[in-house]
């Protein structure tokens, strides 16, 4: 998958990383490689701790599968 990110400077220099497409999906890093690495792996924190929310309101009755994208 892809998504697109921004990145934005703040006051203390750092560089701000955010994924507008996975709201609250922020992150930074002292320069902008270390802000793209950061908001890598905070995508993919993201999408499991929403995996994870969405597996805990299945019914008994549904069965879930794992799938790799």
């Amino acid at each position: 998958m892809t998504f697109h990110i921004t990145l934005e400077p703040a006051e203390d220099g750092w560089i701000v990383a955010e994924c507008p497409a996975l709201p609250g999906c922020v992150s930074q890093g002292k320069d902008e490689e270390e802000a793209i690495n950061n908001i890598r792996e905070a995508i993919t924190a993201w999408m499991w701790a929403e995996d994870q929310k969405a597996m805990k309101s299945l019914s008994k009755d549904q069965t879930p599968l794992l799938i790799a994208v």
